[in-house]
This record gives C-alpha cells, structure tokens and sequence, in this order.
C-alpha cells in the first residue's frame, strides 16, 4: 500500500511540473503567435514604433504635408462617449495619440465595444492603429469613467488628395444586436488594420 502511494505521489509530481512548465512557456508562445500573425499587440512599448524612445529616429515622417484628423464618436445604448478633442493635425508617419472618454450612466454592469470607421473609404488601409480601445471588449460597473487612448500612424502613402481624415468609432453593448456604421463613413476594409 504504501508503495503504491508512492508511485501515485511520484506521478501527481509530474503531472504538476510539467503543468507548471506548460503555463511558464505560454506566455512567450502568446507573444510569437500574436506577433506572426499580427494581432493583440500587447502594448505599444512591445514594438518599435515610430517615435518612441527605443525605436530608431523615424526617416519615414513626410513633413511636407499636414493631414487632418478629426474625431468622432457615435453611442448606441444609454451612456456617454466622446472624443476629448474635436481633431488634430498630424504629419503621414507620425506617431499620434487621442483619447475618448466613456461613461457608463445606467445602474447595471455592462460590457461594451467599439467599431471604428473612417472616411475617406481609401484612408483606411493607410491608417494604422498601433494601440486602441477598439482591439478589446470591456466591461463596465454602473456610473464608472474610463479613458482609453487611441496610438496610430498614418502611411506615408496615403493618396496625395486626402487631407482630412474622420475616424469614427460606434460604441456598443455586446450581446445587442450590432449596429450598422454611420451613412457618412465606411467600415474598414480588408485591406487595413482594424
């Protein structure tokens, strides 16, 4: 008896190391997967963007031009949702940050997420988030405020005859039906980031 308890100890033994050893090597295994294939980026310190600290000074910033990029927020259910700036100017392959502000003003939990869309149809392959509230689902308690930050790029490439830009993001309650983009904007497109 006493031997077979042990032989039952030995391999409870194993099958927790090796449990341990599986959960220890899931994160790297996340971060090449998600890196291969382009989605969930973690957060902006994880890549070399350009303009941050660690990347290499960015040749790529075409100063000769200036787009405008303005901001708008559409909410579908009770809560408030709003950019906290109207637009901002930025140079194609300069990295720029916004933040849209959320409330959630009903006296229950929800869970919500954004859609985004943009307008002129053709920018939205040529801009690029690296970071946004949109990439996630979140969930609310009653009355809480959150600020989320929006981290993008705008390709160089973008057509010379767009100057001005409108990101559009329509904010909704998971588990509702999903709500049609504005008429103004188009969704994006396969070609782009979402």
């Amino acid at each position: 008896m006493a031997g077979e308890n042990r032989r039952m100890v030995g391999k409870l033994a194993v099958v927790a190391a090796g449990m341990f050893a599986f959960g220890y090597a899931l994160i790297p295994i996340y971060r090449h997967v998600c890196e291969a294939l382009g989605i969930n980026i973690l957060a902006v310190g994880e890549r070399q963007v350009p303009g941050s600290s660690s990347a290499k000074p960015n040749t790529q910033v075409d100063t000769s031009r200036t787009i405008t990029v303005e901001f708008d927020a559409n909410a579908r259910g009770p809560w408030h949702f709003k950019p906290a700036q109207a637009s901002i100017r930025v140079h194609p392959g300069e990295l720029a940050t916004v933040v849209y502000e959320f409330q959630n003003v009903q006296d229950r939990r929800m869970a919500a997420q954004a859609i985004p869309s943009y307008a002129p149809r053709n920018a939205a392959a040529h801009f690029n988030k690296l970071e946004c509230f949109c990439f996630n689902q979140y969930t609310l308690e009653p009355g809480e405020k959150k600020q989320w930050p929006v981290a993008f790029v705008i390709d160089p490439r973008l057509p010379k005859d767009v100057t001005t830009i409108t990101l559009s993001y329509t904010f909704f309650e998971v588990g509702g039906k999903t709500p049609p983009a504005p008429q103004a904007v188009a969704p994006l497109g396969a070609g782009g980031r979402g």
